[in-house]
């Protein structure tokens, strides 16, 4: 798919815009940009491409997307229809993290919600949310910009960051998540794996790079990580291997060597364990894109 640099530049010079869209369809544009963006689906169906994820979306979804991360919502065939009379409506919110000032989300009291726009930069729907919390945000399409507005905003965000169910929606590579954070073993190590996945990498490398034993490592990076090592490092090829297949530069069987796996049966037993779809599958999703995505 061709991906485009969306400008959002604020025509009210506020310091986040609330738009609602009441349209035949959602527009077919695999897009980015440097805002945050916050999605209240009201009416419409269809497929969600968000990174490398690829899913079914429905009416009342909440979803929020990190800045840069490339993400379009595609209306079922239905909406495209010459006679169709469907309708989609939803309202978008989009900011930037320090859409109230650099200092803000330092503050003690913000920490959750600065934690919340962090992790948005993998995409997070949110599950079985209060409707309070829904009716907020459509309270804020109703708002002029201003203090009142403001308030609402924070209020959602405060919601949202205490929220505990939900779904991370784009893998770690595709978002190329290795991030500097304040663990120089980890910053080592993630830098190795984002250099060299491609290739074979065992324990010893990985904890020859952070100067432990391997076993010490193992227990280290899953304390740390919730997972293994070498789950971690599957994700990494498989999130690659998405890419790829996204962007369709290769077959299935290039892929799986491009993206660091040494056999096919392999390749598709770990793609389906962390996408919940064979190759195959993901592929038959994209092909009903239509070609003016491309």
């Amino acid at each position: 798919m061709k991906l485009h640099l969306l400008n959002r530049d604020n025509p009210e010079n506020s310091s986040f815009t609330v738009t609602k869209h009441r349209e035949p369809f959602f527009l077919k544009v695999w897009h980015y940009h440097s805002e945050l963006e916050l999605v209240l689906n009201i009416k419409s169906t269809g497929t969600r491409f968000v990174g490398d994820s690829i899913k079914k979306f429905d009416e009342g979804e909440v979803v929020l997307i990190g800045k840069n991360l490339p993400h379009m919502w595609l209306n079922d065939e239905l909406y495209f229809n010459e006679n169709s009379n469907l309708i989609v409506e939803d309202i978008v919110v989009h900011f930037k993290k320090e859409f109230l000032g650099f200092d803000f989300l330092e503050a003690s009291e913000m920490k959750h919600i600065s934690k919340l726009l962090y992790i948005a930069r993998y995409g997070i729907k949110f599950l079985d949310l209060d409707q309070k919390v829904v009716m907020a945000i459509g309270k804020m399409a109703e708002m002029e910009a201003g203090f009142e507005r403001t308030m609402k905003f924070i209020y959602v965000l405060n919601t949202l960051a205490k929220h505990r169910d939900y779904e991370l929606l784009s893998s770690e590579v595709f978002v190329n998540a290795f991030k500097k954070n304040q663990n120089e073993i980890l910053d080592k190590t993630y830098e190795y794996v984002f250099e060299n996945f491609s290739g074979p990498i065992g324990l010893k490398d990985v904890a020859k790079i952070a100067h432990m034993n391997p076993s010490a490592f193992s227990r280290f990076f899953k304390r740390v990580n919730h997972k293994t090592f070498s789950r971690y490092l599957n994700e990494v090829r498989i999130g690659y291997a998405c890419k790829l297949l996204i962007e369709h530069k290769f077959n299935i069987a290039s892929i799986c060597y491009e993206s660091g796996f040494n056999n096919i049966s392999n390749f598709n037993r770990q793609f389906k364990a962390i996408i919940k779809m064979s190759p195959t599958e993901y592929i038959a999703q994209l092909s009903k894109l239509p070609e003016e995505v491309f």
